[in-house]
């Protein structure tokens, strides 16, 4: 069965750092392009980054680029998002997924001092 599990979120300090890591079982990670979701309170869900199967094209939101970077490790099927620059409306549920197959179980990230 394919289930992907994050971790990695928690509370930061504007400015600050974070890396989510998603963990992909019981499907060809190698084979499958990801993106990282997420979704603030009262919001519409955002596709924040992607990145293809060999890991050699990514796109990001506006919202996040320059500041995030999406990367994958297909020996150890896990899946990164490295924040950096945080802000306040960085806070959000995030989560991985790999399209039309699975998602992830949602982390919290929350951006406060």
């Amino acid at each position: 069965q394919a289930q992907l599990v994050e971790s990695g979120g928690g509370l930061v300090q504007p400015g600050g750092s974070l890396r989510l890591s998603c963990v992909a079982y019981g499907f060809t990670f190698s084979s499958h392009a990801m993106n990282w979701y997420r979704q603030a309170p009262g919001k519409e869900r955002e596709l924040v980054a992607a990145i293809t199967s060999a890991g050699d094209n990514t796109i990001y939101a506006d919202s996040v680029r320059g500041r995030f970077t999406i990367s994958r490790d297909n020996g150890k099927n896990t899946l990164y998002l490295q924040m950096n620059s945080l802000k306040a409306e960085d806070t959000a549920v995030y989560y991985c997924n790999a399209p039309r197959l699975t998602r992830g179980q949602r982390i919290q990230v929350t951006v406060s001092s």
